[in-house]
């Protein structure tokens, strides 16, 4: 369940925005060790920074990682990831040379492809029922008597 520090407090804003996000290594190769990957989300911590965005959780194993990240509503997806997979790209093949090897992976340390999947809040259905349950108001008896007089007949 959502506490009140789960919420980011903007300006004009409050939000509770995440999602889940999955890198995969391109061709699945199994190129991350233990070190790599502290160093990777070390990386990813960096960039979510710069995005005023929260890195919440990062684990992975050799051939891709999973992270769970809080952003601002101003962020998009997208540039985001653009971001996290380019940055962490280009560091760990300067840091790791040796072990993220130019020939199998042809360049390139991830897949183009990823997953984006948002979490946290209520279930769709749920939210679908709450919006319904909603009580519209209804028309005045002062609005209404007003339209019948002013309408042409």
């Amino acid at each position: 369940m959502e506490g009140q520090n789960d919420y980011r407090r903007g300006r004009r804003v409050v939000s509770a925005m995440r999602v889940h996000l999955v890198f995969v290594t391109k061709y699945r190769r199994g190129v991350f060790n233990d070190e790599m990957l502290t160093r990777c989300e070390e990386i990813m911590r960096k960039v979510c920074e710069d995005f005023e965005a929260e890195l919440k959780e990062f684990n992975g194993e050799r051939d891709h990682v999973h992270l769970l990240v809080h952003h601002p509503p101003k962020v998009a997806v997208s540039k985001l990831v653009n971001s996290l997979k380019g940055v962490s790209a280009r560091r760990i093949r300067q840091e790791f040379t040796g072990r993220t090897n130019h020939a199998i992976t042809h360049g390139h340390l991830w897949s183009p492809s990823y997953l984006s999947a948002s979490c946290g809040g209520a279930p769709p259905a749920i939210v679908r029922q709450y919006i319904e349950q909603q009580k519209r108001p209804l028309q005045s008896a002062r609005q209404s008597s007003l339209e019948m007089h002013s309408s042409p007949a």
